[in-house]
Order: C-alpha cells, then structure tokens, then sequence
C-alpha cells in the first residue's frame, strides 16, 4: 500500500509539472519547432510575418518563430547563407546576385509582390520627371529595390542612370523622407507607406510607380535548400502560417489595420492609401513569378555575365505552393469567414 501511494503521488507530481508547463510555455510542451527568420524592410509588402505573429499564426502552426528586421540585401543574404536564419522574406536582389556567384542553395519558394510599387517623390521645385537630370535621388541602398526602381523609371524617360542622376544611399524609407525633409536629397524612391506619408507632408509624385508595372521580386521568400532538406514540414508550416497572413491581410481590414499601425505607426487617412496602392496588387497565394527573377537577372548580367547562363527556375522550387494549391489548402483558406 505504502509502495502505491508513493507511486500514485508521484504520477500526481509529474502530472501536475506537466500542466503546469502546458500552462506557462504552451509552445514548448506542444513540440514547437524552432525557427528563425527575418524581414528587410519596414514597408506594407513585409508586413506577413508581423500579421502570422501577432495573430498566432505561427503557434497555430507549433513554429517557436524568432523574427528579426536586416534592413540591408547584402547583410540578409549573409544571414541566410550563414544559417543565422532559416528564412528570409526580402527583396530577391540579394540572392539572386550570391546565386550567380556560386551560392545555389539558395532558392525562392514564394512570394508577397512580383511588381514594383515604388515612386518617386519631390519638392515643389521638381514639378516633371524630366526635371529629376542632375539631381539627387535617395535610395534605401544601391542595388536594392529602391534603386532599381529608379534605375528602371529613369531609362523609360531616356535618360542615363550613371551620369544624369546621383543616387544618395540613405539606408531605410524613413531616413529617406527624412532626407527630403532636410534637403540633402532633391527626390526619394520610396514605397508604401513612405509614399503616402511623404504626401502628407507637402511632397509630391514625380514618377507614380503603381502605374510603370515593372516585374521585380520586390518582396519574396527564401531559404536554403539544405534547410528544405533537413526540415521540410517545418518550412512547410512556416508557409502555411503565412498563406494564412496574406489572408487576413485582404480580408481582415480591422486586424491588419492594428498590425500596421503598431509597426509602422500610420494614421487611418495613410492606411486608406495604402489599401488603394498596395495591398490590392499584393500575391494572395503567395505565387512567385519567374519575370520578377528574370528582370534581376538581366539587370545582374549587366556586371556579372554567369547570369546570362542561370534561368528563373533554377532558383524557384514551388513544392510548397504547388502542395497547398493541390491539397486544397488555398481553397479552403479563402472560402472560410475570418
């Protein structure tokens, strides 16, 4: 009897340890799988990771997620090669570039923008984009998304990027407006809702980006190979929990409303902007497109000829969107009432 009290008390401690776990780290007793990831820009396109964390996305799909903000290509490209993260959801320039030199674990497994959306934005002084000659535009950082943005705007009005224009590495969107603000710069490139907010300040478009249409992965998902290798379900998971984001994103007005205001501390008149500019031509199924990559390619190739040899599918594998397309996860997700 003795011998069975003990046992049973014992069963009673272990059993209590348990639910008291349960209770206070809820992820780690219901086999929550680590992973790290990070975003490159604080801008609307990015915003999916904020929206599967602050929603419980990524509990929902026992993922431990650590999410960190490398506003800079190059540094997010060595983090991923690095295995510093696991995942990456940032402009494709970065890893484009490191896969033409070599690096093709790297590859691109979906995506929240295949088009660029950037414009950009002046003084009173500038009133037409010819009037951009000779001056200085602001960029997040040379070879980014900002930059290649208006590379691109400026060869349409024929003009010659490297000697009819200076392009000012500025570092993130605000530190752009920020510099307009100033005037250590004449323009910026900047998107949403950088654009809206610089409107609302007395600045004005110069070149409307939503208009040009101009294939980039501006804001795509990445990873390693070997990652997929080792762990497929989780990456798995990480992309479900995203699908999902995107939906609350163009459903959910009110939630994502809340998110972005935290993150990026916008009043409900910019919000509106933003809905109208952004989030309308944003992937709701996460769909990578090979122009978006192709327009990369080009664009590296003009310095790195191992380009011209290297096509879009060789850094897309879409085992992921072709499983939720196939399962019909997507079907589901987007007939369900949030």
């Amino acid at each position: 009897m003795l011998k069975t009290r003990l046992v049973t008390k014992l069963f009673l401690s272990v059993s209590g340890l348990v639910l008291l776990s349960v209770y206070f780290f809820p992820w780690k007793a219901s086999g929550a799988e680590k992973m790290a990831g990070l975003y490159s820009a604080q801008t609307v396109s990015y915003s999916l990771p904020w929206i599967a964390q602050e929603s419980g996305l990524f509990r929902k799909y026992k993922l431990d997620f650590d999410l960190v903000y490398i506003p800079s290509s190059g540094i997010a490209t060595a983090a991923l090669l690095g295995g510093d993260v696991d995942i990456a959801f940032a402009g494709a320039v970065g890893f484009v570039r490191a896969f033409v030199q070599g690096a093709t674990d790297l590859v691109f497994i979906g995506s929240s923008k295949n088009i660029l959306t950037h414009s950009i934005l002046a003084g009173p002084d500038i009133k037409r984009p010819e009037d951009l000659k000779g001056k200085k535009i602001g960029v997040t950082r040379l070879g980014g998304n900002s930059h290649y943005f208006a590379v691109q705007a400026l060869r349409q009005l024929g003009f010659d990027p490297l000697r009819d224009a200076t392009f000012i590495q500025v570092g993130g969107e605000p530190e752009i407006l920020a510099a307009l603000v100033r005037g250590s710069i004449d323009a910026g490139s900047v998107t949403s809702p950088t654009d809206a907010v610089a409107v609302s300040q007395g600045f004005y478009y110069v070149i409307y980006g939503p208009d040009q249409k101009i294939p980039y992965a501006a804001a795509s998902i990445a990873t390693r190979r070997s990652v997929i290798g080792r762990r497929p379900e989780v990456v798995a998971q990480y992309m479900r929990a995203i699908a999902e984001a995107a939906k609350i994103l163009h459903t959910n007005r009110e939630f994502a409303d809340k998110v972005l205001k935290k993150h990026l501390g916008l009043s409900d008149k910019i919000l509106d902007a933003v809905y109208n500019t952004e989030v309308k031509i944003m992937e709701q199924t996460l769909d990578i497109k090979p122009e978006g990559i192709q327009a990369i390619l080009e664009e590296v190739a003009k310095i790195d000829p191992r380009a011209k040899k290297v096509k879009p599918q060789d850094l897309i594998d879409r085992r992921y969107l072709n499983e939720m397309e196939k399962s019909g996860f997507f079907a589901r997700l987007w007939t369900e009432k949030q």
